[in-house]
């Protein structure tokens, strides 16, 4: 069994974590911090949890994170930099879910995320865990950074066109939408019912955390260098994000459908649909799969393509326990098989 521990476990990353390893058959829990609910059960704050764990959460310092197998970091940003020496000095691996070890440049990463590097010596063992184009590397990682939610549906959906060079990677657009879960379980105004329900918005257009992910991701896939205008909106959904991506063609005769069919053959957690398809954020609640529909427009030298995620599980906890089963030798698919919940 792998022995996990969760730091920071009682956000909607966390409690979803603990959704999918309790019906992971090579996991146990055996540890979940937090400084704020130390001492409470983890069934009395997750009553979904009942009967899947006899667990409560406690400090920190008081969880031998280090005689663990593998720890996941569902905290704020910053956190996970500043224990990640100590806890791969220990063989601990790690998994960070957030952005501390995605941005290969700390100059890069302190301008967005306003705070210095912890430990940039890390950052460049540190993989990128999108399991379709890191697999092998994320085999042998110590340090995983699990991509953020807009980021792996937006790179899974550039990427055949990038990595083939059929698309001018100058003029690329991603119009994405995400469900509120996306903002973390916290009480903030402009997240409540009343603000968010009947309501769909644009927000960080002058500037969102997630573009130099996206834009340092495709440039790894690209012979080009990649712009990219990314941007992001609020829907009154709990659950999913849908990007709708376009791409200037450069060869508008490219079979686009067999390039994606090509490309994701044999990938478990991508299904690209038949053509004239339209993905919805539903057909995906509550699973690891990514659906992509890729089209051609009337009139049009662009690719347009759609792709959709559960922000939760592909674009979060699911994603990281696929990073897992990779470092462990287990088959990718270990704990995540279960379809989507409908309605």
């Amino acid at each position: 069994m792998i022995r996990i521990a969760i730091v920071g476990g009682t956000g909607y990353t966390g409690v979803e974590l603990l959704r999918l390893l309790a019906q992971h058959p090579e996991a146990a829990v055996v540890a979940i911090t937090s400084r704020k609910d130390a001492g409470t059960r983890v069934a009395q704050m997750f009553p979904s949890l009942r009967g899947r764990y006899d667990l409560a959460f406690c400090e920190p310092q008081q969880a031998a994170l280090d005689r663990c197998d593998i720890v996941f970091f569902a905290t704020p940003h910053g956190v996970a930099m500043s224990q990640a020496r100590e806890l791969v000095s220990a063989g601990t691996r790690i998994i960070d879910l957030a952005a501390d070890f995605r941005l290969g440049d700390p100059a890069m990463f302190e301008r967005w995320y306003k705070m210095p590097h912890a430990c940039p010596e890390l950052l460049e063992e540190a993989v990128y865990g999108i399991p379709e184009i890191n697999r092998d590397a994320i085999r042998k990682a110590r340090i995983v950074a699990n991509p953020g939610c807009y980021p792996t549906t937006v790179q899974l959906g550039f990427l055949p066109l990038v990595e083939a060079g059929l698309v001018d990677p100058q003029r690329l657009i991603a119009d994405c939408k995400s469900g509120v879960s996306g903002a973390g379980r916290k009480a903030e105004l402009s997240l409540s019912y009343c603000e968010t329900a009947d309501n769909f918005a644009a927000y960080g257009v002058a500037g969102h955390r997630h573009w130099p992910e996206i834009v340092q991701g495709l440039n790894r896939a690209s012979r080009e260098p990649v712009r990219l205008t990314f941007t992001p909106h609020l829907t009154p959904i709990i659950r999913g994000i849908l990007a709708t991506l376009y791409a200037p063609l450069r060869d508008r005769d490219a079979d686009l459908q067999a390039l994606y069919e090509k490309r994701y053959a044999g990938e478990p957690f991508i299904d690209v649909m038949p053509p004239g398809s339209l993905p919805d954020t539903r057909s995906v609640r509550g699973s690891n799969t990514l659906r992509i529909a890729v089209h051609r427009p009337p009139d049009s030298d662009l690719a347009l393509v759609i792709a959709v995620e559960d922000n939760l599980v592909k674009g979060a906890a699911g994603q990281a326990i696929q990073n897992m089963n990779l470092m462990f030798g287990l088959p990718e698919t270990t704990g995540l098989q279960a379809p989507p919940l409908l309605p």
